[in-house]
This record gives structure tokens, sequence and C-alpha cells, in this order.
């Protein structure tokens, strides 16, 4: 396998208020834990400024509208509770859909088999036209119609294992038989969408799973419900929410997956990549909040996508 890590070298210009979960310190964490050298053999790409115009493939007319006016000239605005935007934040926003966007490319152009963007903020919370989860534009959703726009994809698949449910992907695509969308998540939890009854046009698959459970619940979960599923779909292109906040780490959530549990997952998605779709793979980073946990869980992630085995890799 040909892996490419993209990352995104103006990470740190999306302030948010000391102590927030979602913090620069993140890809800090992640850029250390793939310089190891198990991670030699990843081809390495700097993400370029995106067209934030694109947003419009997803969200409403208004949406980046409203990010503007929102974005104050210095210091920290704030959207919701939970949600915050700086001067530098839709700057940021763009070079991480540049990076996602690169990857595409050079996953859809044969240059790699697949990718991993290490990038911020997340995106799966942002709806159709409301901002939300820590999330400005939903970068995940964006990529998936470009890929149908640009490439002519026919069948897009979004996996998501985020601990939270990606209500604004759903939101997004719940009537589009297209796109297909399949969450694992913590459920009672923000922000309390995703029951399993909760299934679009026949193209939504959720799987919700209960508090303190780990490993052996999630691939039940994937075994049974979002693995069939998605072989159903038939994809030709997976695209991957990769949140590592159901680790047991992790303080906003009360899963208990270990770090190897995100190599398992990558795994059968592998798989069915192989199977379906010429192992086209683009993950992008979503959540993850405990520095520790983050680094292990995508220590695990892109170790599989590399060579299908996660090897010694500390926990």
């Amino acid at each position: 396998m040909s892996t490419l890590l993209v990352n995104q070298p103006n990470f740190a210009d999306h302030v948010t208020p000391q102590g927030h979960p979602e913090r620069a310190d993140r890809l800090r964490a992640v850029e250390d834990a793939l310089a190891r050298p198990r991670f030699d053999k990843l081809i390495r790409r700097d993400a370029p400024s995106g067209d934030l115009t694109l947003a419009e493939l997803v969200h409403n007319a208004a949406y980046m509208a409203k990010l503007r006016d929102a974005r104050p000239a210095e210091g920290i605005g704030q959207l919701d509770p939970d949600t915050f935007i700086s001067a530098g934040s839709l700057a940021v926003a763009g070079t991480g859909l540049g990076g996602a966007l690169s990857a595409l490319d050079a996953v859809l152009m044969g240059e790699v088999d697949n990718a991993f963007c290490a990038i911020r903020p997340p995106g799966h919370h942002a709806e159709i036209a409301t901002p939300m989860g820590f999330c400005l534009i939903n970068t995940v959703a964006i990529t998936a119609r470009e890929a149908q726009r640009k490439y002519g994809a026919e069948r897009v698949a979004i996996i998501d294992f985020d601990v939270h449910h990606g209500n604004g992907t759903q939101d997004i695509f719940k009537a589009d038989p297209s796109v297909f969308y399949a969450s694992s998540h913590q459920m009672p939890l923000f922000p309390g969408t995703g029951r399993a009854d909760e299934t679009g046009v026949g193209n939504i698959a959720n799987s919700p799973l209960d508090p303190h459970t780990g490993g052996a619940e999630m691939r039940d979960a994937y075994l049974t419900r979002i693995i069939p599923a998605l072989v159903d779909f038939s994809p030709d292109l997976i695209l991957i929410s990769a949140g590592f906040d159901a680790h047991e780490r992790d303080p906003l959530a009360q899963l208990n997956w270990s770090s190897a549990d995100y190599g398992w997952i990558t795994g059968k998605l592998m798989d069915v990549a192989d199977r379906y779709c010429g192992n086209r793979i683009v993950s992008l980073l979503e959540g993850g909040y405990d520095l520790k946990g983050l680094a292990g869980g995508v220590s695990h992630h892109v170790a599989m996508l590399m060579d299908g085995a996660i090897g010694h890799l500390d926990e």
C-alpha cells in the first residue's frame, strides 16, 4: 500500500479559548506520533489553500457569509456555547479543505492507494445551515460532493467512527441515495441524533453504542450492521470521518475503545475497499481530545492504512 499523509501548516491559526478541547495541541500530538520511524514510508505533503466557495456544494447560500460576519478582526468570536471562530479560522478551514481535496486527487488519480489528512477544525457536525460542535464547514461532505462533481463518483460512502454522531453529514445526505453514511457513536451523547431508526432513504446506517462499552460491542456493530450495509452499497470510494474520541482516555465521552481497536476498524474498511473500489480510501481527522489517546488511535489507523498491519506500536 502507498499512503499519503496530508499535514496542515497553518493549523495553529484557528484559535480557541484556553482549556477548550479542540486545540492546536491536537495536531502537534498527531505530528509527533507520525514522526516515528514506523511511519517513514508515508508520502508526506502540506495541505494547499482550498476554495471555500466549494462549501456551497453542501451548505446553503448564506452559510459562508454567516461565518465571515462572525469572524472577529482580532481575538475570538463565538458561534454557539461550544464553537468558536478567530481571525485566522476561515483560512485554517480552507486549508483543511484544500488538504482533503488534494488527498482526494491523489487517491482518485492513482498516485496513492489511500490517504490520511491531519487537519482541523473537525467538520462532521456542521449542518446545511448551521455550524456547531466545534465545526465550521463540513469538510468530509464537501469532499464527497467534489468526488462526484470532479470525478463522476457514483457511490460515495462515508464511515464515521467519531464518538459523537455526525449530525451534519447525515443532515446533508439523508435524502441522497448516491451517498451512504454510517456512524458508530455513543448514545446518549451530544448532539443527540443518530438513532438506529434514522435511515434516510435507506442510505443511513447508525449504530449507537451504550456508554462504558468497549471494543467487543464496537466490533459487533461493524460486523452485523455497518460492514454488511456498506457491502450492499458497493462503494466506488470510501471516505472516513476519523474521530478518536471513543478512546478509553478521552474526556468528552464514556466509550472504552483501545488504540488497537482503530486498527481493527480500518482493516475491515480496507477489506471492503479492496473488494469494491480499488483500495480507494481518504480519511479525515475529526475528534479526539486526549492527546495520548489521539496519538495512539491515529498511529494504529495510519499503520493499518500503510500496510494492512499494525506492527509494533505503543498503546
